[in-house]
């Protein structure tokens, strides 16, 4: 199993950027994706989830800001975050608690994360 993220890049205050998170390899079902945020020097937080119910859960932070999606067909997540703040600067790592076959306990993977840079 394997994630990517992807979408990360430099933007300005006040910008927005789409992150994404493909989900590829031997996977039988997702029971949650979730996107973390790692500022520097700080710890990895969480920012947004999703489960395959179409539940969501976002952080105090970004609540307002920012909208996780998912394409279940396509074991695909998405952040939309708009109205970027300096404090949004880090890495998004993308998460999911998935399992390889209908008998397998979930399991959880990471991917390698993307850099967001929040300029002035």
């Amino acid at each position: 199993v394997q994630l990517v993220e992807s979408g990360g890049g430099l933007v300005q205050i006040g910008g927005s950027l789409r992150l994404s998170c493909a989900a590829s390899g031997n996977i039988f079902s997702i029971r949650v994706m979730r996107w973390y945020h790692q500022a520097p020097g700080k710890q990895r937080e969480l920012v947004a989830a999703a489960t395959s119910g179409g539940d969501t859960s976002y952080a105090d932070s970004v609540k307002g800001r920012f909208t996780i999606s998912k394409d279940n067909a396509n074991n695909m997540m998405y952040l939309q975050m708009n109205s970027l703040k300096p404090e949004d600067a880090g890495v998004y790592y993308c998460n999911a608690l998935l399992r390889s076959d209908p008998e397998g306990d979930y399991v959880a993977y990471w991917g390698q994360g993307t850099r967001v840079t929040v300029s002035s």
